[in-house]
């Protein structure tokens, strides 16, 4: 959860992850002359009376860095309180941009290296960070950047279990590190037994393991976190203690909601429509695009995706799309 604003004008500040296909990150150092100074942080600046957030950040990584914006996705609002001000600060992905990047105002960057580096089509940034101290508003961003771009929820009531563990290894090598657990047809003991056989698969690779709805058992079987149906996250007054919570959400209501409990991240569904629910009525991206605006949380689109839906999710503010089917 973001600390409390103590004040009440709140700064506006556009800030950009930049990326590089390796997966690594850049992070600058607050010149002297600033406060906080020597703290390292993601660049950006403060958004001028007039300008949109996107001009903000193309005019502040000019002026700070050189280059020229190319590709931009919008990502995540984080509001923060300091002694001497509040912030918020809207984030974006910068993937392309123009020119060689260099110091224009005295501050030092680094790029920060992944400990796993990415396999496509899975991008993967960590957060391990050499640098330090880290500006603490940024800290949030930096455990948002564990996360991958793919979210895969199991489908072995289709598939059959065997079938499912032989897809799963050849996707984990392939190069996935993100999946769910989600068998609702099974027994609870039939599910701890493949629970577990997926779990280690997952480790071993060095994925992470979300286990649906169950907290006790996901606890049981060592996975990495839970997956929280709406009906938890409307009931729980706590977030539960795992590593790794994510909520299932359908409406900003709810979206809410997962932010107050402190949840690292949501699934928002169904975008478009799906096999498994024909009928039921789908957000469509424009609606999705207007919910997940201003998340302080990465969210997951999903519901009737492909493969190939991937940039589409990215331009309307989603952090990746997680698949059902389209996933083996």
């Amino acid at each position: 959860m973001n600390p409390s604003p103590t004040k009440t004008k709140i700064v506006e500040v556009s800030a950009a992850v930049l990326q590089r296909p390796d997966g690594s990150f850049l992070l600058a150092q607050r010149p002297p002359d600033k406060i906080w100074a020597g703290y390292w942080e993601f660049p950006g600046g403060k958004i001028e009376r007039g300008e949109t957030a996107h001009e903000a950040l193309v005019r502040e990584l000019h002026e700070e860095l050189g280059i020229a914006v190319e590709t931009a996705y919008p990502w995540l609002t984080r509001v923060f309180a300091y002694p001497h001000a509040t912030v918020r600060l809207s984030f974006f992905r910068v993937t392309e941009w123009g020119g060689e990047l260099h110091s224009r105002e005295g501050q030092a960057f680094a790029w920060q290296e992944t400990a796993n580096p990415p396999q496509p089509p899975f991008f993967k940034v960590g957060s391990d960070c050499a640098v330090s101290p880290i500006l603490p508003a940024n800290a949030p961003i930096l455990r948002a950047l564990e996360l991958p771009t793919l979210y895969a929820i199991s489908n072995a009531a289709e598939l059959g279990a065997e079938a499912f563990i032989s897809s799963l290894q050849a996707r984990l090598d392939a190069g996935l590190r993100l999946v769910q657990l989600r068998e609702k047809n099974l027994s609870r003991d039939a599910l701890r037994e493949l629970a577990l056989r997926v779990v280690g698969l997952v480790h071993a690779r060095g994925a992470k393991l979300i286990l649906n709805g169950d907290v006790e058992l996901a606890q049981e079987v060592g996975a990495d976190g839970i997956q929280l149906t709406s009906r938890q996250l409307a009931e729980l007054t706590e977030r539960p203690p795992l590593e790794w919570c994510a909520a299932s959400c359908h409406s900003a209501e709810e979206l809410r909601r997962a932010e107050e409990l402190g949840c690292d991240f949501a699934l928002l569904s169904p975008v478009l429509p799906t096999k498994s629910h024909p009928g039921v009525s789908h957000l469509g991206w424009e609606k999705f695009a207007a919910i997940a605006a201003g998340s302080s949380i990465p969210i997951y689109a999903l519901g009737g995706l492909a493969r190939d839906d991937m940039q589409t999710a990215w331009e309307h503010g989603a952090h990746g799309i997680a698949l059902l089917r389209q996933a083996w």
